[in-house]
């Protein structure tokens, strides 16, 4: 297992979870917190074993890729994110 930080800002938000393979795309279950520093970043951490994962922010309940990793198709015609977990990571 791995610990995995996932991360995002979004200007404005009130309410940011996270939904994946990881948890079987249930949008209410991985609520994000939000950085006392920063209004504006959400952060949660969860323990993943290696594999590939797909996942998506729920953002005030929008769906929103990480800004920052690679993209896949998905089967709505749209993407999700993807993360690699490794015995490395």
């Amino acid at each position: 297992m791995a610990k995995i930080r996932f991360e995002v800002e979004c200007k404005g938000a009130n309410k940011v979870f996270l939904a994946g393979t990881f948890n079987d795309w249930d949008t209410t279950v991985r609520r994000m917190k939000r950085i006392r520093k920063s209004r504006d970043v959400f952060v949660t951490i969860l323990d993943l074993p290696p594999a590939t994962y797909e996942y998506k922010f729920i953002v005030d309940g929008e769906w929103v890729c990480c800004p920052d990793s690679p993209r896949v198709a998905n089967e709505v015609g749209g993407e999700n994110s993807v993360l690699e977990v490794t015995e490395d990571t």
